[in-house]
């Protein structure tokens, strides 16, 4: 047949041979990624395990280090932070749980006191008439909405006993991951570098010493943060008679240091809450001080502890929150602030500088002098005189 002779309609059309190639890479590809898929949500739990057990690590691992100079093994000494961290962590959640439980019991025990004194409140600020008798009525009525309610979460009781063993559980394992990143943490770092030529065997290990220097700084600092918070909550909630003062000086030094940006305003609301419930002049005076010492921290103690490790802007702070959030939950939202420190290291420490021009948009505004006592003289050293010809030596 010619080249310039037209193909016959009878004859079949062939199908290029790359469209079969074309779908069994699409087919393959399609069922890989719906296994990774699978198995990722299966794993996911382990996942967030391993990150926290990762983070803890670099988090106690320069006191490990301390420990260990001194002469410790590292197994000993990881042993004894993990046990610290631990009874920390059972301390705060005991308190926390002594405080919900004695708050529920005063509630159900004087109830009556309690709706008689809000609805006394509430008429008298936004002039209502409501009868508190009608509402204690309501409370307690059977058949009522308030009671029933309280009937069905009854039934929660064993959801919430098997969520219970189900934490036990994660934090065991993630005690054990902690222990064994920490303690055979040289061994780990000898296997990595074996497989690296030398000059990524130094790149590796200075990014790690980064990570852990600053992961375990920024949490220190944190930890420094919250229980100078805690001390001085405790000393005001003491002096004005809120209960339980020693959970609830806790708690807002915990939340406060650990949530950035709006951590100290949602840990304020228990204390105001609970002292309102005595006094609203008592409730006042616990807003102004947690207002106070906010300021305090942000202008005086904040930047004097955080000079030696590092400081994390507000803004990415909050934002690496609500980004850890959203892929992991609560859990991401606690490791989103090291995070973001440790990659907040690593960036900076990468790439080249430059000096930077003068510019009124570059302009740090420099802090202002000390003021002196009235009277004092200010100490400047005398101008020096240049030294003439003609003086004598």
């Amino acid at each position: 047949m010619s080249i310039d002779q037209p193909v016959p309609d009878d004859e079949p059309s062939r199908m290029p041979r790359w469209i079969w190639r074309a779908v069994a890479v699409f087919w393959i590809g399609f069922l890989v990624a719906l296994v990774l898929q699978t198995v990722f949500g299966r794993l996911a739990n382990l996942l967030v395990i391993l990150a926290v057990s990762l983070f803890l690590s670099l988090a106690i691992e320069p006191g490990v280090n301390r420990l260990a100079a001194r002469g410790w093994r590292r197994g000993s000494a990881t042993g004894v932070i993990l046990t610290a961290v631990i009874v920390g962590f059972l301390v705060f959640t005991v308190a926390i749980g002594t405080l919900v439980a004695s708050q529920v019991a005063d509630l159900l025990s004087n109830s009556d006191t309690y709706v008689t004194r809000t609805v006394d409140f509430i008429n008298d600020t936004f002039d209502t008439r409501i009868d508190p008798a009608d509402v204690i009525a309501e409370i307690k009525d059977p058949d009522g909405r308030i009671q029933n309610f309280i009937v069905n979460q009854g039934s929660q009781a064993v959801r919430l006993s098997v969520a219970a063993l189900g934490l036990l559980f994660q934090a065991l394992t993630v005690t054990l991951f902690t222990f064994y990143l920490v303690a055979d943490g040289p061994r780990l770092r000898r296997s990595i570098c074996s497989r690296l030529r030398r000059d990524r065997q130094v790149k590796v290990l200075e990014a790690w010493e980064l990570a852990i220097d600053k992961t375990g700084g920024y949490l220190y600092s944190r930890a420094l943060l919250a229980g100078l918070s805690a001390m001085f909550h405790w000393i005001v909630f003491q002096a004005v008679g809120t209960q339980a003062a020693v959970a609830l000086a806790l708690w807002v030094g915990f939340i406060s240091q650990f949530l950035p940006v709006v951590g100290t305003y949602l840990a304020g609301v228990l204390p105001i809450v609970i002292t309102l419930l005595d006094s609203p002049v008592k409730a006042a005076v616990v807003l102004a001080a947690i207002l106070l010492y906010q300021q305090l921290e942000n202008y005086v103690v904040s930047p004097r502890i955080t000079a030696r490790t590092m400081e994390l802007h507000p803004a990415l702070a909050f934002g690496s929150a609500i980004a850890g959030g959203a892929v992991m939950g609560p859990v991401g939202a606690v490791l989103a602030l090291p995070a973001a420190a440790m990659a907040q290291a690593l960036i900076g420490s990468a790439g080249q500088r430059f000096e930077v021009v003068d510019n009124h948009l570059t302009a740090v505004p420099q802090p202002r002098p000390a003021r002196r006592p009235p009277g004092s003289v200010p100490a400047v050293a005398p101008p020096v005189r240049p030294k003439l010809d003609d003086d004598p030596a």
